[in-house]
């Protein structure tokens, strides 16, 4: 396969190493309807567009912020039907955005919380190793 420029797509191999994901991984979004059917090769290996590394890094922040799978899939379901679904997907995002958050919001209080034991044990520490010091000194 060849692009707008008459030059090969990249091999899996090659995508995996642009976008960090594992040639497994790459074939299951295939698979499950992330990313559309990529075409091959004349010896039929699987050749990737210069598109789909964006797609792909798109794919891979809405993961990563918790999006599950099959709402990756009605995103992605979405896209294909073109700028007809542009609301829609908009929706998706701007919820996904609201419960990332929410998430965040939740993450920085246990940290604030766990913050606070570290600085606790921290004290107990300081407070047992001096008193310790000050026992064999008398």
């Amino acid at each position: 396969m060849t692009d707008e420029h008459g030059t090969e797509g990249l091999t899996v191999a090659q995508m995996a190493e642009r976008t960090g994901v594992s040639g497994h991984t790459l074939r299951y979004y295939e698979r499950v309807g992330l990313l559309r059917p990529v075409g091959r090769s004349a010896g039929n290996h699987r050749r990737y567009r210069a598109e789909d590394i964006e797609w792909l890094r798109f794919l891979l922040r809405l993961r990563e912020t918790g999006m599950p799978i099959a709402r990756m899939r009605r995103y992605a379901e979405l896209r294909e039907q073109g700028a007809g679904t542009l609301r829609a997907r908009m929706k998706m995002l701007a919820e996904h955005h609201e419960d990332l958050r929410e998430r965040i919001s939740l993450l920085l209080g246990h940290e604030r919380a766990l913050e606070a034991k570290v600085a606790a044990y921290e004290t107990l520490i300081d407070d047992h190793e001096g008193s310790e010091a000050g026992e064999g000194a008398g």
